[in-house]
Order: structure tokens, then C-alpha cells, then sequence
């Protein structure tokens, strides 16, 4: 929809949309994670990060994940009556999987926590197995130019009388939209 709005992105070269989608991806992939401080653990596919991921069929991407990987191991993914005989009865439902389970808990996953409580020893005081995380990085030197792909602050103006909001001079506008992509139609099987 902003696409045909407001037209092409100054970056964007040919026919594709490969700079959108990227940027669209790391405002659910890697910023949450450098806003929360664990950037060096997820939020993107590097050699040394946790191996969570969420695999899509490209169909439903951002609505529909075909599974959810973590630490390597199958933690979710859709499935069909346990009950039926074959392998695709309705309906379907995220279920649990054999990483979600048992002592793969303890390896495929981590709690985040202030290094302050890894300092203080909180997992052995607590006795949990879970590995412990320190966060970092979450109260200095984190800012909107931190935010990979998505540093723009514009001056954004509001007028009291009419309610025109401008940023950086020029009048935004957006029409309602007619069609709502990601919405109910995706989840009705």
C-alpha cells in the first residue's frame, strides 16, 4: 500500500523490492533484538548466534510460520488431528514439537538476563539447567540510528487546527484501505 502511495524507496534499484523487503524483515528480526540488548545472540542468520529461526512457506510470510527452530531443533510447526490417518487432516494447529519437550528445553533455549544477575550467580542460586544470557547495551548508546535499515528521524509537524501531519515539510497522507493483506483470509484453514 505505501508503495503505491508514496511511490518507490530512494534506494531501491530495478525491478524488485529488495530493499523494502529488507527493511520490512529487520523491523521484526534484528531491532527488536538490538532495542533489547541481545543483538549478539539472535535477530539474524550469522555464524556464532543462536540457531532460532522461523521458517515460512512465502505465501503466508509474516502471518503463517511453516515451523519455529530453536537451538537447532524443531521447537513448533503446524499439524493436523493427531488423531487422523493421514497426514493432512483439518484442522491445522501449531503444535508443540520434540524440541519444546524434555531436557531439549534446557539446551535449545536461554533466558536473557542482566549481567548483573549473571555476576550475582542467579543461575546457581536458582538451580535452573537453561543457559543465562547477559544483556547488553540497553541504556547507553541505543537510539533510533542504532536501528539497522530503519534511522530515519524525520521533523514531523502537526498542525493543532487541522491535524495535517508533515514530515520534514511534506503533507502525509494515507487513504483507508480497501483490502487488508495478513488478515482473516490467511487463517482460515
Amino acid at each position: 500500500k505505501m508503495k503505491r502511495q508514496r511511490g518507490r524507496l530512494a534506494q531501491e534499484t530495478g525491478d524488485n523490492d529488495n530493499f523494502r523487503v529488507k527493511r520490512y524483515i529487520a523491523k521484526y528480526t534484528i531491532n527488536p533484538a538490538v532495542a533489547h540488548g541481545i543483538s549478539k545472540e539472535i535477530g539474524s542468520v550469522e555464524v556464532g548466534k543462536r540457531a532460532d529461526l522461523v521458517l515460512w512457506n512465502p505465501a503466508f510470510f509474516g502471518v503463517k510460520p511453516d515451523m519455529v527452530v530453536m537451538g537447532g531443533s524443531i521447537a513448533a510447526a503446524p499439524m493436523g488431528d493427531p488423531n487422523a490417518s493421514i497426514p493432512t487432516p483439518q484442522p491445522v494447529h501449531y503444535r508443540y514439537m520434540f524440541g519444546a519437550y524434555g531436557k531439549a528445553l534446557t539446551s535449545s533455549s536461554v533466558t536473557f538476563v542482566s549481567q548483573a544477575a549473571l555476576d550475582a550467580g542467579l543461575q546457581e542460586k536458582l538451580g535452573v539447567e537453561k543457559g543465562m544470557v547477559a544483556v547488553e547495551n540497553t541504556r547507553g548508546g541505543i537510539s533510533k540510528r542504532a536501528m539497522l535499515l530503519n534511522d530515519a528521524t524525520p521533523h514531523v509537524e502537526v498542525d493543532p487546527e487541522t491535524y495535517e501531519v508533515r514530515a520534514d515539510g511534506e503533507l502525509l497522507t494515507c487513504e483507508p484501505a480497501t483490502v487488508l493483506p495478513m488478515a482473516q483470509r490467511y487463517f482460515l484453514f
